[in-house]
C-alpha cells in the first residue's frame, strides 16, 4: 500500500524568503518543498506539494487529499483564522492531520492567535520556523502507526 502524503499551503507563503523575514527568515517556500519531498521520500511517504492564494482551491486540494485516503500537513496561513469551509474540509480527513505554523502564533497579535483549523488537527506544530515541516513529516510518520 503507497501510504499518500498532501502538504498544502496557504495564502502568502509563496512570498517565503521576502515577506517579512524578521518573522518568517530568509527559507523560500521552495526550499522547504525540496526538503519535504526529501524527506517523504525517505519515509515511503507519495508526497503532494502545493501552495494557493485561494481559499476554494485549497478547499479542493483538502477534498483531493481525502479522496486519495491521505495524510495532511497544512499551513493554513491567514486561512487559519475564521476559515469554516477550510475547516469543513479538513474535518473529512481519516489520515493524520498536522498544522503547521512557521512562527509561534500563540506569541503573536491577537488575530493571529486562535486558527480554527486546529479543533480538526491531530498535532499543531507552530514557532519552529520552516523546520516545522520536517516535524510535521516525522509526526504524521508517528501518527499513521499508531492508527494502523
Amino acid at each position: 500500500m503507497t501510504r499518500k502524503l498532501y502538504i498544502l499551503n496557504g495564502s502568502n507563503l509563496n512570498m517565503l524568503g521576502l515577506r517579512e523575514p524578521h518573522l518568517y527568515g530568509s527559507t523560500t517556500l521552495k526550499d522547504i518543498e525540496q526538503n519535504c519531498l526529501a524527506l517523504a521520500d525517505t519515509l515511503e511517504f507519495d508526497c503532494v506539494f502545493r501552495q494557493t492564494n485561494s481559499e476554494s482551491q485549497l478547499i479542493d486540494w483538502i477534498q483531493e487529499a481525502f479522496l486519495q485516503d491521505a495524510a495532511l500537513i497544512i499551513n493554513p496561513a491567514g486561512f487559519s483564522f475564521g476559515r469554516i469551509p477550510v475547516l469543513d474540509a479538513v474535518k473529512l480527513i481519516a489520515r493524520p492531520v498536522v498544522e503547521v505554523h512557521i512562527t509561534n502564533i500563540h506569541r503573536r497579535s491577537e488575530e493571529y492567535r486562535h486558527s480554527t483549523i486546529s479543533v480538526a488537527a491531530t498535532a499543531v506544530i507552530c514557532g519552529a520556523g520552516a523546520n516545522g515541516y520536517l516535524l510535521a513529516i516525522r509526526a504524521v510518520e508517528d501518527l499513521w502507526g499508531r492508527q494502523s
